[in-house]
Formats: structure tokens, sequence, C-alpha cells
């Protein structure tokens, strides 16, 4: 459904941000795209809904294909209703409004009013106690409340392909396992295709088929979930787990050998 071809992209025609990123989400699958901060991941999600252009960014190599169309400079509302979707980093939610007027919000592209209501009554389904606070306003709720109305309000715009960017930030345990479930949930029910950003390795990979990791701008190690559980680089440098079982720390290795897929 969605491809990434040797995408470079560039802030401010100056700085480099992605350098030949290539990566594929299949459609009906989970994709995760994970790192740490400063990776490149949330650009990456930025070119492919075209919010890029909000920050003086421009994809100044390779291609976005979406269904085989090119999309890298496409405006981000003709993005929106080819069906691709993003949830921004940081629980954006409509402080002022209603939690039912925050998920409407994203059905403004949309004409067939039965859908957006049937649509609506299904994230009410998905997250029950958003029902009972539809008339609250958001900007008081908690931040797992805020973060299922923003997925929610991802659904109310009828995505195809959701473009999750850190949705475990910020949450307890317990809500992160909870909204991850939910995730898994609906794709598996409504076949919504995800790409999933996230430094919560194990989380992601816990609804993920395919996973791909990235640093410093680029795609060092893919693979399917099993693969990258079982890697030993992710499972000392992602997931804490040393050969010995016990946990380590980035400033205990001297030598981090990344097996970049480009060197086979």
């Amino acid at each position: 459904m969605l491809e990434l071809v040797n995408v470079e992209m560039m802030y401010n025609k100056v700085v480099v941000v992605l350098k030949g990123v290539s990566l594929k989400v299949p459609e009906g699958n989970v994709v995760a795209l994970l790192g740490g901060n400063g990776a490149g991941k949330t650009t990456t999600l930025k070119c492919i809904s075209g919010l890029e252009h909000t920050e003086e960014g421009e994809v100044t190599g390779g291609s976005i294909l979406f269904e085989d169309q090119r999309i890298e400079r496409m405006d981000p509302t003709r993005i929106v209703a080819l069906g691709i979707v993003q949830v921004l980093e940081g629980r954006r939610v409509l402080e002022h409004m209603t939690v039912e007027q925050n998920l409407l919000v994203a059905s403004h592209l949309r004409h067939d009013m039965s859908a957006v209501r049937s649509d609506l009554d299904l994230v009410y389904e998905y997250f029950p106690s958003l029902a009972g606070l539809k008339n609250g306003i958001s900007g008081f709720l908690s931040g797992g409340e805020q973060q299922m109305v923003v997925v929610g309000r991802a659904m109310l715009a009828a995505p195809r392909l959701m473009l999750l960017d850190e949705p475990s930030l910020g949450l307890a345990p317990l809500v992160v396992k909870e909204i991850f479930q939910v995730l898994k949930n609906l794709n598996q029910e409504t076949n919504i295709t995800m790409l999933v950003v996230e430094q919560n390795v194990r989380i992601a990979l816990s609804i993920a088929a395919h996973g791909y990791i990235m640093e410093n701008g680029r795609i060092v190690l893919h693979g399917t979930t099993e693969y990258l559980e079982d890697n030993q680089d992710v499972k000392e440098f992602y997931l804490g787990l040393s050969l010995e079982g016990g946990r380590r720390s980035y400033r205990d290795v001297k030598h981090y050998k990344r097996r970049k897929r480009w060197l086979g």
C-alpha cells in the first residue's frame, strides 16, 4: 500500500534529516518504525502525510508511493482525502472543545453523515470511557483519555492508512497496554493499515508484523517481528537484554555493530 524508495529530506535546504530511507507497508498490516530520539521517525511520517512543508522541510530525493501514486509533493489535504491520516505526537486535542466535537472535526471531508455517525458509534465501542465523556471539555481529560480522543478522531477521518506517532508517549503502562490492544483490534477487525512510530520497541512489536529500526536518518535493520525479537542487537540495545540476560546501557558498550541492510 505504501512504499518509500530512497527518500531524502532536508530542512531549510541545509539540514539533511533523512538519508535514503526505504520501507514498505503492505495493505492490512501493522508495521513498526523504531528508534531513539532524533532518529528521523517523526520526520518520516511527516514526509508521508505532507506536513514537512509546515516546518520548511522538503523531500529532495527518492519517492513516496501510495498504491503506486507518488505523493511526496502532494498537498496534505489531498493526502488525507486518499485515506492517509496521521495521529500526531503529543495528544493534540482541541482543548476548549468537547470530546465529541473533537472527534467530529475529523469528518469535515466526508459527505455521508450516516456513515460518520456509524463510525462515531464505533469509536465509542472501542473506547467505552469516551462515551461517558462525550460532552466533557477535552482539555480536562487525562493523558490516556486524550490519546483515546486523537486515535478516535483519526478513525472519524475514514483512514485506510493510519500513521501513529509515539502513541505510548507519557502514558502509564496500563493505559499504553489498553491503547495498543485497541490498535491491534482495530487493525484486525476493520483492516486499517498502520505505520506505528515508537521508542517503546517491546509494545510496538507486540502488534506489528514487521519492523524497521532507524538511526541517524537511516534504516539500519528490518525484518519480521520474530526476527527482530530474536536479533541480538535489538535485544541488547533496544530491549535492554545482554547476553547474560541482564541489562546494559549504551554507556557500558564501546562498540556497537550495526547490521545495515545495504551491507548484506
